[in-house]
């Protein structure tokens, strides 16, 4: 693929699509919606308005963190606090799909509907890539941030038309388009993260409790594993608890998953052999986290799992 013709190319549909009209994009600190924001900014300009929705689902400070990047490359990012609706959205929610829907109601029936009409856009650019298309449309995994191809009609639901600059690439395309744009390398070459960010990573109901155990777990993984080379790596909490033992009493505690996997466009993944100096290093740290007393390593490959479980 030539992708200074990609970029040349998505950056003059972006322009002639939006004409004098506004548009607006949501930021994640993802490689595939730092791109988005690259292209619109270079398109647009000030006619496009880019925030950051912190949905309580996000790592530990990374809605500040992207923000200050962002602004480091002179491209002004909002920050809007939706996390009382998010969590709203999930309370009593198990079913994977259900939350998934619970997600993308939250996001763009409330929170990016409210946004959109109070900017006035009438477009916005949204970081979909091919594999997020072929996953959904095959039925293996509902990506929340497919719409138009369920034949959704985004201006009838939500207020706006939809752009999709990326929707022919796959990953390993993306970080090649975002070396060649100069974004840093902790955007270029961030492992993937998925949209609703930690909820995909809870088996069950999402509560405020169990947010902090795998956002504790997130930054013990990512800490430990950041120069293994994988492709992705990152805990899971489990719905079932274990029993273990705490300060000589029972414990009926609670079950991280570790996932590291090996891949180039998510299609299919193989597990990493970690050394086991490393996955004893992480068990024992994980297992210090307040009510976790069992680190499992998760060894099967895409097919027949999925990367994530949720």
């Amino acid at each position: 693929m030539d992708y200074k013709k990609f970029i040349e190319e998505q950056i003059a549909h972006i322009r002639q699509t939006v004409g004098k009209a506004k548009a607006i994009n949501a930021l994640s600190g993802g490689v595939d919606s730092s791109l988005v924001t690259v292209l619109g900014h270079r398109a647009l300009g000030d006619q496009l308005r880019t925030v950051f929705v912190d949905n309580a689902l996000m790592r530990e400070g990374e809605p500040q963190r992207v923000a200050k990047t962002f602004a480091d490359m002179d491209i002004p990012v909002e920050l809007v606090d939706a996390r009382q609706e998010f969590l709203s959205a999930l309370a009593g929610l198990t079913d994977p799909e259900e939350k998934r829907q619970a997600i993308t109601d939250a996001f763009y029936s409330k929170v990016f509907s409210r946004l959109v009409k109070e900017s006035g856009a009438a477009f916005l650019l949204h970081g979909t890539i091919l594999t997020d298309i072929e996953e959904t449309v095959a039925g293996i995994k509902r990506q929340h941030n497919i719409l138009t191809q369920l034949g959704i009609d985004t201006e009838a639901a939500y207020g706006y038309s939809v752009i999709e600059p990326l929707k022919t690439l796959r990953k390993d395309d993306v970080r090649q388009v975002a070396k060649l744009l100069d974004l840093p390398a902790e955007i270029s070459q961030r492992i993937p993260f998925p949209g609703p960010a930690l909820a995909t990573r809870i088996v069950g109901e999402v509560t405020l409790e169990k947010l902090e155990t795998v956002r504790t777990a997130t930054t013990i993984v990512e800490a430990e594993l950041a120069d293994s080379g994988a492709f992705q790596y990152f805990a899971v909490l489990l719905s079932d608890r274990a029993t273990g033992i705490r300060n000589n009493k029972r414990q009926f505690g609670r079950i991280i998953v570790l996932r590291c996997i090996e891949s180039t466009d998510a299609r299919t993944a193989t597990v990493t052999p970690l050394s086991w100096e490393k996955l004893n290093s992480i068990s024992q740290r994980i297992t210090q986290i307040n009510g976790v007393n069992r680190c499992l390593y998760d060894l099967t490959p895409k097919p027949p799992a999925t990367i994530e479980y949720i």
